[in-house]
């Protein structure tokens, strides 16, 4: 997705510098094209030299460098930058940006520059709450730039609160959104994903092996092809992708309530979720000691959440997902023909590689006018763009 894209990157002064050169990584590996600007400050945290290394290319520090470049500095790097990115951004960076001080290379190109802006703020919590900070922060996004962050958490000096760098896996999710195909730019898209819980006791539930993978990275792509994305998601450890809605539940009729609530301003639903079949019909409210736990437990029928949207979906894109251990396509099938649904993503699980909590995963795309589209293995991530690629090429 970033291949070829030219992306400046600012490194200004804060502890934070040395998580610079991981997103420097990242972005490297992702096969972009990295020129990094230190200010004097940040070479006191991190080597320039180790950004050079990491992106292969001379760090730039001074604002004319005649000796080594007959380019004005701050005007060629702008001028060739599809982005420009601040990691960390200090309040005193800040502050000159918001009121157009240009007094090192660095700021010297954010005036000059005419790509767009993302920039990750990293401070004492204080100061990030500090009036004057907050009032750069609004004209900086009234004039169009984009912010990551800061999160909430410890920072260096130990204070708690808002003022934390994000981290660069999330800071290269949001450089993938800005720079990336925008297709489903518009679109309103509802993902489910993880299993859900069906409780017997505050203890004890009736699961499955889900661990959400798959359905979070339909809604990280889905995002970055400039769609609105809201994740409804049982239990699970993964992160939320980048500027994604989340929803948390834990039963099915949790995930029933919610999917109904945010289908209805939706154009797309992707029901990734391996939601439990059944649930105890009877949930105690303590938990029932070995002794006295009954050797058979009653079972109820979960709804169908599938089948319950799909019968109102209208002109809306109803996708099911059918995680399957053997005779996937077939079984698929049914299941699309069944649930009147207008697609259907078949995987058969019972290959470690491709089942449950795996990296990577291999599927057939079966529509509702019998066309079929089979996607080789692939990481989930790259599958997912894959995947909504297929199934929005129509529409």
């Amino acid at each position: 997705m970033l291949a070829g894209k030219n992306i400046v990157l600012g490194v200004t002064g804060g502890i934070a510098a040395y998580k610079a050169a991981e997103l420097l990584r990242l972005l490297v590996q992702a096969d972009a094209m990295v020129d990094v600007i230190m200010t004097h400050n940040a070479t006191e945290f991190v080597t320039p030299l180790t950004f050079q290394t990491l992106s292969n290319r001379p760090v730039h520090l001074r604002t004319f460098n005649l000796l080594e470049s007959s380019d004005i500095s701050h005007t060629s790097l702008s001028d060739r930058a599809d982005l420009i990115v601040i990691a960390p951004a200090t309040a005193n960076l800040l502050g000159k940006y918001a009121n157009g001080i240009a007094d090192d290379l660095l700021t010297t190109t954010l005036l000059a520059a005419q790509a767009p802006v993302l920039i990750a703020p990293a401070m004492n919590p204080r100061m990030w709450d500090h009036p004057a900070v907050q009032q750069n922060v609004r004209t900086l996004r009234d004039r169009g730039v984009h912010f990551i962050g800061p999160e909430q958490g410890e920072v260096a000096c130990k204070d708690v609160g808002w003022g934390r760098m994000s981290e660069p896996p999330v800071i290269l999710e949001a450089i993938e959104a800005l720079l990336g195909e925008q297709l489903l730019a518009g679109k309103r898209i509802v993902v489910t994903a993880g299993p859900t819980r069906e409780p017997i006791d505050p203890v004890r539930y009736i699961s499955n092996r889900s661990s959400g993978r798959m359905g979070y990275a339909l809604a990280r792509a889905a995002r970055l092809m400039g769609a609105q994305v809201t994740l409804i998601s049982g239990p699970s450890a993964l992160r939320v992708p980048y500027d994604v809605k989340l929803r948390c539940v834990e039963t099915a009729q949790e995930m029933l309530k919610e999917v109904k609530a945010a289908f209805a301003k939706a154009d797309a639903l992707l029901m990734a979720a391996a939601v439990a079949d059944f649930r105890p019909s009877e949930k105690h409210g303590e938990k029932l000691p070995k002794a006295t736990l009954p050797p058979d437990i009653v079972l109820a029928y979960n709804p169908d959440i599938l089948a319950t949207v799909a019968q109102k979906k209208g002109k809306r894109l109803v996708v099911g997902f059918a995680a399957e251990t053997g005779e996937a396509e077939a079984k698929a099938m049914q299941k699309l023909r069944r649930k009147k649904l207008d697609a259907i993503i078949a995987n058969d699980v019972s290959e470690p590689a491709i089942g449950f909590d795996s990296l990577e995963n291999e599927v057939k795309i079966l529509f509702a006018d019998g066309r079929i589209v089979a996607l080789p293995r692939m990481e989930k991530n790259r599958l997912g763009i894959e995947i909504l690629k297929k199934l929005f090429e129509n529409i």
